[in-house]
């Protein structure tokens, strides 16, 4: 590791050992035009001391409701993974809102771990999550109490996953859902398989969102639907994290390493690329807790000598880097 690179890396580290004081709240995007609504959690500034937050088997080091120190914040917003929630990566959100920044991340009504999920392997998930952003952000910024400490002109996104599809589409993205169909193993049971065979491909539109000016991607899903035509819109500065091994590791076809370097490819503009050894694709979750190591081995067991807690110092420290030279004066 270059000496810079550690330096850089051990400084934030320090700082996220020490502060981890972000405020926290929950709150509630309004449902809309036949659309649900949506759990979120905001993460911000603040000054006082660290407190803890249960929420089910977890503890978030940070502070109920804490008054927002700062003004003209710069938003990012997190979007999960399959399955996943709006703590689905709080440690990157406790980092990023002690480095400056107001994160909200978002449950997806379509494929939250904790609601109903019989909606999660349909074709709307594709259309469904992008459109998701777009009204969080639309609340964060008209209708959020706190929508006064904001700068819209300065906006970002981190996503994982499905999350990373959901980025690219919301940066100007446009897949091209025929192309599912060649990641559908032939006994597949998922609803969008079966719609594909049928040739049952319905109207869809993909919302985009010029608001965003950078993205952090870790290991974006389904790659292959978007070819380079497809990401000719996607204008914003990218960071892009892959892991080596991803695809060995359960994923469900949704992401491999090759369908990373695909995105890095034929992104029109080179992506500061990062790729991680010896690492599958859930590296990228939080440390997990004992209790959730016994409940979930499959998404915290990691390879040999891999330290998922020394990595996420350098996920972590590294996005708010980008974040903060693409975001911030």
């Amino acid at each position: 590791m270059h000496i810079l690179k550690f330096a850089l890396i051990s400084a934030f580290s320090l700082i996220a050992t020490l502060a981890q004081a972000a405020g926290f709240r929950f709150v509630t995007v309004p449902a809309e035009a036949g659309f649900p609504a949506i759990q979120a959690a905001v993460w911000s500034p603040c000054a006082e001391p660290a407190g803890e937050i249960r929420i089910r088997t977890m503890v978030l080091p940070a502070t109920e409701n804490c008054a927002i120190s700062g003004d003209k914040l710069p938003l990012i917003v997190i979007s999960h993974g399959y399955g996943g929630g709006f703590t689905g990566h709080h440690d990157t959100a406790e980092v990023l809102a002690d480095g400056g920044f107001v994160v909200v991340g978002l449950s997806h009504p379509v494929d939250t771990g904790s609601s109903d999920m019989s909606r999660a392997d349909t074709l709307a998930a594709f259309t469904e999550r992008p459109a998701d952003i777009k009204r969080v952000i639309d609340y964060m910024l008209t209708a959020w109490p706190d929508r006064a400490r904001l700068a819209p002109e300065h906006v970002g996104f981190f996503g994982f996953s499905r999350g990373g599809y959901t980025g690219l589409v919301v940066a100007g993205g446009t897949p091209d859902l025929r192309k599912m169909i060649a990641l559908c193993p032939e006994d597949s049971p998922n609803p969008d398989c079966a719609q594909l065979r049928r040739n049952e491909i319905p109207a869809l539109a993909f919302t985009h969102d010029p608001r965003i000016k950078a993205l952090v991607l870790a290991d974006p899903a389904f790659g292959p639907l978007f070819d380079p035509d497809g990401l000719t819109d996607v204008k914003a500065p990218i960071q892009l994290w892959a892991s080596a091994l991803s695809g060995e590791d359960r994923t469900g076809g949704e992401v491999t390493l090759d369908y990373v370097t695909t995105i890095m490819r034929d992104l029109p503009a080179k992506p500061d690329y990062h790729l991680v050894q010896n690492a599958g694709h859930f590296v990228f979750l939080p440390p997990c807790t004992e209790e959730l190591a016994k409940k979930r081995p499959n998404i915290c067991t990691d390879r040999p000598g891999f330290d998922r807690l020394a990595f996420h110092a350098e996920l972590n420290a590294t996005a708010l880097a980008f974040f903060r030279e693409h975001l911030k004066n």
